[in-house]
């Protein structure tokens, strides 16, 4: 005597268009609640940078950051090299993010070894990056600047023929620390996430699910910090 399986109304897929039974734009749902993260704190770095831009264009005066960023850490070198550390540090995190796409190339191919190698490279390339980050937030807490603090001389920092301002440097001080320091805790955040998915990788756990769906969704959010470097970079070092 034969059974019908008897499927209950709940478990049915729906297909018709608003059923909701398959996703409208074949993504999965952890990395479509990726994006969505990442849209929301996109939305966060936009307006501190407005605002940034805001109080930079409306001002009389603002310090030159080619004046500020001069020095290289842990060498002899305190002026003559305007922003040459800082772009170190842009190299190093753009690097990262070349690993990170490798990383995830060889988790399409299911290359363990491959993904393990490149995602140590990451966190390597994330920790140097949080290093040089620290090194300059020293030298600039030595020169005087920090939140709610600044040099008691500042003429050096604005260009010649321009009036220094106390409230101008104030300003500049307080969003650039807020700033930098909101896109270095991503960093370290990044940093943490990427080496327990190496752990991950190590233990064979993405081999047994059958996809390295995960390696991708943090490569995500990684690409993310590496993009918004690069708007931080363009505001306060280069504009």
């Amino acid at each position: 005597m034969s059974t019908t399986a008897v499927t209950s109304p709940i478990d049915e897929v729906k297909t018709t268009p608003w059923a909701g039974g398959r996703s409208p734009f074949s993504v999965e749902y952890g990395k479509m609640m990726m994006w969505f993260f990442l849209l929301s704190d996109a939305f966060t770095f936009s307006s501190l940078l407005i605002a940034y831009g805001a109080l930079r264009f409306s001002s009389t005066s603002w310090p030159a950051a080619d004046h500020i960023f001069q020095s290289v850490p842990l060498t002899s070198i305190e002026h003559g090299a305007p922003l040459v550390f800082v772009g170190l540090m842009t190299f190093i995190l753009i690097m990262s993010s070349v690993t990170m796409v490798l990383g995830v190339e060889a988790g399409h191919r299911g290359a363990r070894k491959e993904v393990a190698w490149w995602m140590v490279a990451t966190v390597i390339g994330g920790f140097m990056f949080l290093g040089c980050q620290a090194l300059e937030w020293s030298h600039l807490f030595h020169e005087g600047f920090g939140w709610g603090k600044i040099p008691g001389d500042i003429k050096e920092f604005f260009p010649e023929g321009t009036a220094e301002s106390t409230i101008y440097t104030q300003q500049f001080s307080n969003l650039f620390f807020t700033i930098t320091g909101f896109h270095g805790f991503h960093v370290f955040t990044g940093v943490i996430i990427n080496i327990i998915i190496l752990i991950n990788v190590l233990l064979g756990t993405y081999d047994r699910r059958g996809t390295y769906g995960m390696v991708e969704k943090v490569g995500l959010y990684w690409h993310f910090v590496d993009l918004v470097w690069v708007f931080v970079f363009t505001f306060f070092y280069l504009v």
